[in-house]
C-alpha cells in the first residue's frame, strides 16, 4: 500500500500497487512480511502532521516476518528466522549521541516506513543489527504491536521513573497504554487510566486498572508518575494538576497539539516533564527477550493489506480495542 500524497485518511490516500521486490545490500536481510501493526505515527505520516521525507512511501514500522534472503556479510540471522522490525531502522553509530549511548537521538537516524519503505507490503529489507528475533510464545499478529506500541510504551515507562508500589497515570488508552498497564501491574504499581471511551475503560478495568476516569476527573490519590499517550497538549496541565511532588510526566507521542499556557504552581515542587523520542536497540532486546519478564497480552483487530486505509480510519476514530494489525496474504 503506497502513499504518494499526504491526505486525510477519509480520502483513502493509500493505494495498492505492484512495486519491485527489494534486494538486500551488504549486511541486510530481506524479510517476507507476515503482518504489520498500525501505529498513530502511520496516521501522522499519512495525514501530513509530520513532513514526508520520501515520496512515494510504503508506511508501516511494526513488522513481523520471515528472513528469506541474506545480503553479503550477514552472520547474526539466517533464512527462515522469524524477526521483528521496529521504527528505528538504522543509525550512523558515529555521531555524538550514538557515542554517548543515545542512538535514539542519532543525527542521521533513518526510520522504517518514513525514510525507508516499511511493512505495508509483501517484502522489506533491514540491516541485521536492527531486526529482532520474536519469542515463540507470541503469534505473528500478537507480536507486531510490540515493535512500536510495546517498545515505546516500555521506554516511556522507564522514563517516567515509576517504582514498585507507586501510582502511575496513563492518559489515552490505545495500543501502547494497554501494554504499559500490564507491565506496571506486573511490577507492583497501581495504575490509573484517563480515557473517555467506555470500551477503553472496560478494557482497562479488565486488565487491572485501580481506577478509570476522564482527564478532568481527580483520582482518589495523587499520582507519582504519569504518561501521556494521546497527542493532546491540553492534557499536560491536567496531568500536572494530579501529579505528586517530585513526580515525572512523560510525553510519549511523536507529535502533540500546542501545550496551553499554565500556572507555574503546576510544575513547582520539582515536578518534571520529559519527552520520549524513538527507542533504542536495547529497548527492543529487553522487551523481546525469550521468555520475557512479562507475559504481555496484546489486544488486536486484524485486517487484510488492501484495507489499510480502513485500519487507519478506525485508529483515528478510536474504534480499536488495543491495536490494529494488517495481515499480509501468504
Amino acid at each position: 500500500m503506497v502513499l504518494a500524497k499526504q491526505q486525510p485518511v477519509s480520502d483513502e490516500p493509500l493505494h495498492l500497487q505492484d512495486v519491485p521486490v527489494p534486494k538486500p545490500l551488504a549486511g541486510q536481510v530481506r524479510v517476507k512480511v507476515r503482518c504489520c501493526a498500525v501505529c498513530h505515527t502511520d496516521l501522522h505520516i499519512t495525514e501530513g502532521d509530520i513532513p514526508l521525507p520520501k515520496s512515494p512511501l510504503i508506511p508501516g514500522h511494526q513488522i513481523v516476518g520471515i528472513v528469506d534472503q541474506l545480503g553479503s556479510g550477514v552472520k547474526t540471522l539466517k533464512e527462515g528466522d522469524r524477526v521483528g522490525i521496529p521504527w528505528l531502522h538504522s543509525t550512523d553509530q558515529t555521531c555524538d549521541f550514538c557515542r554517548r549511548g543515545l542512538e535514539n537521538l542519532c543525527e542521521k537516524a533513518q526510520f522504517t516506513g518514513y525514510q525507508v519503505d516499511g511493512g505495508y507490503a509483501e517484502y522489506t529489507v533491514v540491516h541485521q543489527e536492527y531486526a529482532y528475533p520474536i519469542p515463540r510464545n507470541f503469534s505473528d499478529e500478537n507480536a507486531a504491536p510490540l515493535l512500536c506500541a510495546g517498545v515505546i510504551g516500555y521506554r516511556s515507562y522507564r522514563l517516567s521513573s515509576i517504582q514498585s508500589g507507586q501510582r502511575l497515570g496513563l492518559y489515552g488508552f490505545g495500543a501502547s497504554a494497554h501494554l504499559v498497564l500490564q507491565l506496571a501491574r506486573h511490577r507492583g504499581c497501581e495504575v490509573y487510566v484517563f480515557t473517555r471511551a467506555q470500551a477503553h475503560r472496560e478494557l482497562a478495568i479488565r486488565l487491572g486498572a485501580a481506577w478509570v476516569g476522564s482527564s478532568e476527573d481527580t483520582p482518589p490519590q495523587a499520582l507519582d508518575a504519569s504518561i501521556i499517550f494521546a497527542p493532546v497538549g491540553g492534557l499536560v496541565p491536567q496531568a500536572l494538576r494530579v501529579l505528586n511532588k517530585g513526580g515525572t510526566l512523560a510525553l510519549a507521542g511523536i507529535t502533540m497539539s500546542p501545550i496551553p499556557q499554565m500556572d507555574y504552581s503546576l510544575l513547582y515542587h520539582e515536578r518534571t516533564i520529559r519527552s520520549e523520542s524513538n527507542s533504542m536497540r536495547q529497548d527492543c532486546r529487553e522487551l523481546l527477550a525469550p521468555g520475557g519478564e512479562v507475559p504481555l497480552q496484546t489486544e488486536i483487530q486484524v485486517v487484510p493489506l488492501e484495507q489499510a486505509n480502513q485500519a487507519l480510519q478506525a485508529l483515528k476514530a478510536r474504534q480499536n480495542q488495543g491495536a490494529g494489525v494488517i495481515k499480509i496474504a501468504q
